[in-house]
């Protein structure tokens, strides 16, 4: 069983150190559990794959009925995590990260967090989710927001369209913010 350990910022959110097993053929890393989160239920319905160029920063997006489980393949990600969830004691609180593939890791990302990360090098993020894509359920704030806070060490990311035009915390629709 891997370490487990839970954020000391954000209610729910794990970080998982995975443990590689290397020989003279390569490495062989097991990198999802299900038993590993028991605290909801886990159906995981999709996996998904995300490669990203240096200074790519995708986020930050949020849902309201699909946890995310990430892994990193290839490069070197700075994650960042922002509680939105109403009804958590750690509303408001942020928290930043990074991944590497040479030191595996593992992050798990309940309902409401609002999660995005910033390529640091080529990239490639795996991820599994509890349920499947569902368009309705993506929404979005701004990675930049003063009011979230985040320090993403860059001034000017590859964003994507969507991602550029997510709106600030404070101009997003209460009732769109997760309970």
């Amino acid at each position: 069983m891997p370490e487990i350990a839970t954020s000391e910022r954000i209610e729910g959110v794990k970080i998982v150190t995975l443990t590689p097993f290397a020989d003279e053929r390569g490495r062989f890393l097991e990198t999802f559990r299900k038993e590993w989160f028991p605290e909801r239920p886990w159906n995981n319905v999709q996996g998904n794959r995300s490669d990203s160029k240096k200074g790519v920063l995708r986020g930050l997006h949020f849902h309201h009925h699909q946890i995310d489980y990430w892994t990193l393949l290839a490069g070197r990600v700075r994650v960042g995590l922002y509680d939105l969830r109403a009804s958590s004691p750690t509303r408001g609180r942020g928290q930043m990260l990074e991944m590497t593939a040479d030191e595996p890791r593992g992050v798990f990302i309940p309902v409401g967090v609002a999660h995005g990360f910033l390529a640091l090098e080529d990239s490639t993020l795996t991820y599994v989710v509890d349920n499947y894509y569902d368009a309705g359920d993506e929404h979005g704030v701004a990675w930049n927001d003063r009011e979230i806070g985040l320090d993403w060490g860059i001034e000017a990311p590859i964003l994507s369209p969507r991602d550029r035009n997510n709106r600030p915390l404070a101009e997003l629709d209460p009732g769109l913010l997760p309970l």
